[in-house]
């Protein structure tokens, strides 16, 4: 992007989005759930497009602790970073602590949100209220007592060590089912690892096979069928 670094004022600032624009805006919008949902109710997510700035607000989550909704304007700290990046290029990024009309502490970090061309048109926000009672906003961060409330997620380095500890969970889940006929057995396991995903990866088929001591023609002949039942589903 070039900078225009005699830019004094936001007067000479229109952002017309462009159909690319407007998809970039929309995947922010699942990020901001996305976050909102992570860090918990406490947590205000904001997203503004430079469309219109008296009417910025196009996405907002947990609203409720400053007080904004959909068509809310751009904050003075937002104009204030907007005209730094138009400046510079660049906008300071680390988190600030500010208070909302209530009084209460919030914890923010803002980002600017590049369109088409890498054109600067919006901000992403994060608000966390500090003044909840502290053990409230913990409760928030933990899984609760249910056994469910805690999935099992393969954090590898390599795609095969996925692969191997996906199956495993697989081979563990069916063989500790007893309304699965045992004749099914691999059966069952190769397709639940296809309703996860794993032959997405490379080499999955060779490594499944391995572990259930099957071919990988066998394999293959349970994702044909099941690929072909997906497809008469549609």
């Amino acid at each position: 992007m070039n900078v225009d670094e005699n830019l004094q004022s936001l007067s000479d600032f229109k952002v017309n989005l462009t159909v690319k624009d407007r998809e970039f805006m929309r995947s922010y919008y699942r990020l901001a759930d996305m976050v909102a949902d992570l860090i918990g109710p406490h947590c205000e997510v904001v997203l503004h497009s430079f469309e219109d700035l008296d009417t910025s607000v196009v996405k907002i989550v947990n609203g409720h602790h400053t007080g904004r909704g959909i068509g809310s304007p751009i904050t003075d700290m937002g104009l204030k970073m907007l005209r730094q990046f138009l400046q510079t290029g660049e906008v300071n990024s680390k988190s600030y602590f500010t208070r909302n009309k209530n009084g209460e502490i919030l914890k923010s970090t803002t980002s600017v949100v590049a369109g088409d061309g890498e054109k600067p048109i919006g901000l992403f926000c994060v608000n966390i209220n500090l003044s909840v009672p502290f053990p409230e906003l913990i409760k928030t961060l933990m899984p609760d007592s249910s056994p469910l409330s805690v999935v099992m997620e393969n954090f590898s380095t390599n795609s095969q060590d996925v692969i191997f500890q996906s199956t495993q969970k697989a081979i563990n889940d069916v063989d500790s089912d007893a309304s699965i006929n045992k004749k099914l057995r691999n059966k069952s396991i190769v397709f639940q690892l296809f309703e996860n995903g794993i032959f997405e990866l490379k080499e999955s088929a060779g490594i499944v096979a391995e572990q259930l001591g099957i071919s990988r023609h066998a394999v293959y002949k349970y994702l044909r069928e099941f690929k072909s039942t997906h497809i008469e589903k549609e």
